[in-house]
């Protein structure tokens, strides 16, 4: 049977507000002003798609782990040491992730294997306002990224469970920036705080575990500098 062929879809707006539209330009700009987009610019840096539509989980660290200018420690192609997809194997197989995607748990155990202090927050662990302050304290940093494990369905989007970075917050709107690895579906986009929290307090069918938030961060920054490519 032939699968249909696809490209993009419309985000439901409301709730999320496409983050380059004039209201999304908007948000940008006051959350700038109140100083709580630190973090976007090292993120938005290393951006990428997810490369397989499994491996959201995988695509959302990567980012992350360059962000922070971790340095893996083992070259990715040629003399480069980089984090790429293909490097996250050290606690599941890659074969299994591709055709099963991966838990909120296992994305925690990627980053802390690939050398990143890493916090995770169950939604049952924890509440509306730590995640805020956590969000607010990451947003505001260069040196802090949240990778969120949500459901869609809350932002009547399509699909189910979900990884992406959080890029910002916008603290008068209470809104949080969604920076979606699935770039193929979706553009980045604000959502209600509420709303996020509403869509990681959902039960992840794999695990029969809720959802919820990984903090990640890296307090020594050491970039390489030997030889020249």
């Amino acid at each position: 049977m032939e699968v249909a062929s696809l490209y993009r879809r419309v985000l439901p707006s409301p709730p999320a507000v496409e983050f380059a539209s004039t209201e999304g330009k908007r948000l940008f700009a006051e959350a700038m002003q109140g100083g709580t987009m630190e973090g976007f610019f090292n993120l938005i840096s290393y951006f990428q798609t997810q490369s397989e539509p499994a491996f959201c989980g995988l695509a959302s660290l990567s980012v992350v782990l360059n962000a922070l200018a971790i340095d893996p420690g083992r070259t990715w192609k040629g003399p480069w040491r980089w984090f790429d997809e293909s490097m996250l194997d050290c606690c599941e197989p890659l074969s299994k992730v591709k055709a099963e995607g991966i838990t909120f748990g296992k994305v925690a155990c990627l980053a802390h294997c690939a050398g990143a202090r890493v916090q995770s927050f169950r939604a049952d662990q924890t509440t509306i306002h730590d995640f805020r302050a956590h969000l607010k304290r990451c947003a505001s940093s260069q040196d802090c990224h949240l990778i969120s494990s949500y459901h869609r369905r809350p932002f009547q989007q399509t699909g189910t469970g979900h990884f992406s970075p959080i890029g910002g917050y916008h603290a008068g709107q209470d809104m949080a920036l969604i920076l979606d690895v699935a770039r193929f579906k979706y553009p980045p986009h604000w959502v209600p705080l509420t709303l996020l929290w509403e869509a990681m307090n959902t039960t992840d069918e794999a695990t029969g575990l809720l959802r919820g938030s990984n903090l990640n961060e890296n307090h020594d920054k050491n970039y390489g500098t030997e030889g020249s490519l």
